[in-house]
């Protein structure tokens, strides 16, 4: 049988012509569409009008795709990030200046991090709990609402 493609290249179903619209055609191609798209946008409506579908039959037929949409983001980086290592250990020097580029952005970052997060040790280990934050707010009232002084009993 000699299989029929539409004008983007979907192949185009056996039923089309009859009553009712055409079911949606899950490919390879469209599954890595919605990942990409994911990746950029994260709006499901978007992602469903870049396919022509509506976001009903989005999560019918991607559900897997759009349960991780920051893993969308972390796997397209991860591919291009390969791309890119592959083109500089061939030599191309594009790729080996845009390789030191993401490298030094990384570490960049890595140590913004380390600056920021420098005295919150301190911070962390005298944090006190709720209860805690009670009992201190209660012991520092001072004025007629003050806790009274125990009794003498020296006397």
């Amino acid at each position: 049988m000699s299989e029929s493609f539409d004008l983007l290249g979907d192949p185009i179903p056996e039923g089309l012509g009859r009553r009712g619209r055409p079911a949606h055609l899950v490919t390879d191609e469209k599954r890595l569409k919605v990942r990409v798209l994911l990746a950029f946008t994260g709006d499901e409506q978007e992602v469903a009008d870049g396919l022509g579908i509506n976001v009903k039959t989005l999560r019918k037929h991607y559900f897997r795709e759009l349960a991780s949409k920051a893993q969308a983001n972390r796997m397209l980086k991860a591919t291009l990030l390969t791309s890119l290592m592959k083109e500089a250990e061939a030599g191309n020097a594009t790729a080996i200046d845009k390789l030191f580029k993401r490298l030094d952005k990384h570490d960049l970052a890595l140590l913004s991090e380390i600056v920021q997060g420098r005295g919150d040790d301190k911070a962390k280990s005298e944090k006190l709990g709720k209860k805690d934050l009670q009992r201190q707010a209660a012991s520092e009232v001072s004025g007629i609402f003050s806790v009274p002084a125990p009794p003498d009993t020296k006397h």
